[in-house]
């Protein structure tokens, strides 16, 4: 049911100006900023040869990030982003065996376009945890 590791989204303040240092240090290819009104954010990504980074800094003052930056205010580790083959059936497997789904259960569309979902970090070792599917 896991698959591969799609990203790890840090927090920050500016997803932008955090992303350019992984491109000068590193030459790491960097997206252009995406702002998700649904999901509260803007993100930027830094594509890796075997996963991605995801800057998300906080889009209005009623987005999650932004209460997430009142409590770590230098910014941190968000969350970490696994593909599932399907995640209708990803989502009633963990429900069954006692993970929580974060807001109404229902998918909704990410930053790639593709459905996601979040899980409760009580439920996983203090880790927020997203699932894509594949």
């Amino acid at each position: 049911m896991l698959g591969r590791l799609n990203h790890v989204a840090i927090a920050v303040k500016d997803a932008e100006k955090a992303a350019k240092i992984y491109g000068a240090a590193f030459g790491a290819d960097i997206s252009s900023p995406v702002a998700l009104p649904e999901h509260g954010v803007i993100t930027v990504f830094v594509t890796l040869p075997n996963t991605k980074i995801e800057f998300i800094q906080p889009l209005g003052d009623a987005s999650p990030i932004a209460k997430f930056l009142e409590r770590n205010a230098d910014g941190g580790i968000h969350h970490v982003c696994y593909e599932v083959p399907d995640i209708i059936a990803s989502r009633d497997t963990l429900i069954k065996e006692g993970a929580r789904v974060l807001g109404d259960g229902q998918p909704k569309i990410g930053a790639h376009g593709k459905p996601v979902l979040f899980l409760h970090p009580k439920d996983f070792s203090g880790a927020l945890v997203e699932i894509e599917q594949a």
